[in-house]
């Protein structure tokens, strides 16, 4: 590693360029991530620009960013308010063509380093931009951000990972997970680790099955040039919902360091396999989310039916290691479902012997970690109230610590500081690739069927939930 690397390797980002910045995901969730960050006094000094290949370009980057930062303001202290207003009045939008020869590098010479590059872009327009840039392009200590999917396929990631490790270090590439905000990270193994009552029983000979769930009530909102060529098993099971499987299944890593826990996260991925056989898809008809009416997904703007396009998926992993051996880790995500669901459930097998003289129901003892807000809950079968014989089902819950941060900041905060912990290493960019694509490629060939479920249910009629799963009557 030279000494220009080295001497930049933890230095602070001073300016945020944000490539694709008229873009839908701009908007949502970056600029409001970059406010939080600001309010809290986390991005001192930061200059904020805008670039894309939108028309009259300065006006309306600047009422997107006074909308979005005045919003932020609001319950600000004065600190907080000031330095936001200070960001606001600095910044400026660029014109450009990325995937014109000269254009992002002219740019980036023109910009004060260190410089974070966030490309809120499609896959192959970053591969593109990224294979126009030099080392010599780029200032000392850039990071690159790439948003997901990283790529298309196992081959086009590993396509693109050369491509960026031409231009700066693995430390320095960001492969953004907003599902892994610091706080879900940190919640999950200090619940696995700290916890003597648990750790003991994570491992087959205690545990049925997990499933790591991510149900939406939203439907396409305005996305379907991307989510129609995805699709929800390469949009979130391929990406956020096999890291989250890691960090569950993961082994004790010796510190909380980048390096630690993204080498636990890679050992669990290099022993995963999907069986497509045991996969499912479909694709939501027309119905009502609460009051509102939703079209049939074939119908909706952009949609096109040859691309066959599955809204919810499910997928079992299996992980061939001694802890894991047997288990199902069952993962499953979509849209246009009847509630939101974001959790992880794991399923304890039930007890080898019940008393005689119980009655009710004998259940699994269940615990729930919820994402988004960060919660725990714990089902247990106990004795009474009333009748002492019979089984009734209590539920203990508490709130799990959070951040002020929304995901985006908190994956930003890494960013700009250099700390790569949240970001998806480039060897598990391509291992999910690698988990995923046989069951892509036995639904191209129609191995699987594509079911249908009206929107706002709970999915298609005969598919298991874990509120199914092996309760006994008990007399």
């Amino acid at each position: 590693m030279s000494q220009k690397v080295q001497d930049s390797q933890h230095s602070t980002i001073r300016t945020l360029l944000i490539l694709g910045a008229s873009g839908d995901l701009t908007g949502r969730l970056l600029l409001p991530g970059v406010a939080r960050l600001i309010a809290a006094g986390r991005a001192k000094g930061l200059t904020l620009i805008g670039a894309g290949g939108s028309q009259n370009p300065q006006e309306s980057w600047q009422q997107r960013v006074d909308r979005v930062f005045g919003a932020a303001a609001e319950g600000c202290n004065a600190s907080g308010r000031a330095a936001l207003a200070k960001v606001a009045k600095t910044t400026a939008y660029h014109q450009l063509d990325v995937t014109a020869e000269g254009e992002l590098a002219a740019l980036l010479a023109s910009l004060t380093g260190p410089v974070a590059i966030y490309f809120a872009l499609p896959p192959a327009v970053s591969q593109r931009a990224c294979e126009l840039l030099t080392a010599a392009d780029l200032p000392a200590g850039t990071r690159l951000v790439m948003e997901k999917p990283f790529g298309s396929s196992a081959a086009s990631a590993h396509q693109l990972n050369a491509t960026l490790a031409a231009l700066v270090p693995e430390s320095h590439i960001h492969r953004v997970d907003h599902f892994l905000g610091k706080s879900t990270v940190f919640n999950i193994l200090g619940l696995r680790f700290a916890n003597r009552l648990l750790e003991p029983l994570w491992n087959s000979d205690h545990i049925q099955q997990v499933e790591i769930i991510f149900d939406e009530d939203l439907t396409l909102e305005n996305r379907a040039g991307y989510y129609d060529r995805a699709g929800a098993l390469r949009d979130m099971i391929q990406s956020h919902l096999l890291q989250i499987m890691a960090l569950v299944a993961m082994e004790p890593p010796a510190t909380l360091g980048e390096q630690d826990v993204r080498d636990g996260i890679a050992t669990v991925l290099r022993a995963s396999t999907a069986a497509p056989a045991k996969s499912r898809r479909a694709r939501y008809t027309a119905g009502k989310i609460g009051r509102r009416k939703v079209p049939d997904y074939l119908a909706e703007a952009g949609v096109e039916a040859k691309n066959n396009t599955e809204t919810l998926a499910e997928v079992e992993v299996s992980i061939a290691n001694w802890r894991w051996a047997g288990v199902p880790f069952i993962l499953r995500s979509g849209k246009s479902l009847g509630r939101s669901r974001k959790e992880a459930v794991i399923t304890y097998k039930s007890v080898p012997h019940l008393p005689t003289g119980f009655r009710g129901t004998d259940s699994p003892t269940k615990l729930h970690i919820g994402f988004g807000p960060d919660t725990l809950q714990l089902d247990l079968d106990v004795n009474g109230p009333g009748d002492l014989f019979t089984l009734n089902r209590v539920r203990l819950e508490a709130e799990l610590a959070g951040d002020s941060l929304l995901p985006y900041g908190e994956v930003l905060d890494g960013v700009l500081n250099g700390d790569p912990l949240l970001s998806v290493r480039g060897d598990t960019a391509e291992l999910c690739w690698q988990i995923v694509e046989p069951t892509l490629d036995a639904w191209h060939a129609g191995k699987v069927p594509m079911e249908e479920y009206p929107a706002g249910s709970s999915g298609p009629a005969d598919w298991p939930t874990s509120n199914d799963h092996s309760a006994t009557r008990i007399r």
